[in-house]
């Protein structure tokens, strides 16, 4: 087990006159090596809940464990907890501050002591994996398209060498080429590194497309979890709490009340095709 969240609570300015409960009571676990995608509306606790996960916020109740430590156990153990957990927040790019992309990347790990020629080998990865050419190295970060600036801000965390990736909604203002390529990097990292992965997203399709598990907050509570095809059947309650399935769910959905027999799990297009070949043999 790599995640462990035990009955986990936030309040936000708790005992004013302006307090809001942001979590209640979250129960979850994720494996060591899993895709895992987290949605719901906005203003539901999906940023709360992820910005526990590298001590940026301690609940008010609840634990959290990684690989069995309790984070929140040993206030010297914080650093070491931020280089295991690396979080991607929205807009990770308005962050980019150095003069070159090379510099930038490597601000995290020169500055955490590690030799010159380890900080040179560990920006030169992730730079490559995150697809970012040599050529682009000593060019300034603000020179970059939108697409590549997302990808510059994903190197550094990736720098820091982290086994878990948290990262909340990677493609917020991205065009859809910017989107498809933020998107395709995530889905090489996770595969050839085996990191654990915590994508949230608004949507749908993406989380569907990349994610094995789904976890749906509302109001600061798990209300659904399951693999993509148990979540996105479920279309009804996702409407219910101000969510939609994926548009691949709805065609099935229409497919059977005409009466053509789509199984009940399927969620994206190419499974719509598939059975309908099978049908119409």
């Amino acid at each position: 087990m790599c995640i462990e969240i035990k009955n986990l609570s936030h309040y936000y300015s708790q005992g004013s006159a302006f307090e809001k409960r942001a979590l209640n009571n979250i129960n979850m676990t994720i494996e060591k090596g899993e895709f895992v995608g987290l949605i719901g509306h906005t203003g539901s606790g999906k940023s709360t809940l992820v910005q526990h996960l590298n001590v940026l916020l301690r609940p008010n109740s609840g634990s959290i464990f990684i690989d069995g430590e309790d984070i929140h156990a040993d206030k010297s153990r914080l650093k070491a907890i931020r280089a295991k957990v690396g979080l991607v927040f929205q807009y990770p790019e308005h962050q980019l501050f150095e003069m070159t992309v090379f510099k930038d990347v490597a601000f995290g790990p020169a500055n955490s002591g590690i030799a010159e020629d380890e900080v040179k080998w560990r920006v030169e990865r992730a730079l490559n994996i995150v697809g970012i050419e040599a050529e682009l190295y000593e060019k300034s970060p603000f020179e970059l398209s939108g697409g590549q600036k997302r990808r510059v801000a994903i190197a550094g965390i990736l720098a820091m060498q982290p086994e878990i990736l948290v990262l909340d909604e990677p493609t917020a203002g991205l065009d859809p080429r910017g989107r498809d390529e933020i998107l395709g990097q995530i889905k090489r990292m996770h595969e050839e590194l085996n990191l654990t992965v915590i994508l949230v997203s608004h949507s749908m399709e993406d989380i569907a497309r990349l994610a094995r598990r789904i976890f749906v907050i509302n109001h600061g509570e798990i209300v659904l979890s399951g693999a993509p095809a148990e979540i996105f059947d479920q279309w009804e309650k996702l409407e219910s709490i101000g969510l939609s399935s994926t548009q691949s769910a709805y065609v099935a959905h229409k497919l059977r009340e005409k009466g053509f027999n789509i199984p009940q799990n399927i969620y994206d297009i190419n499974g719509i095709v598939d059975s309908m070949l099978k049908i119409l043999k």
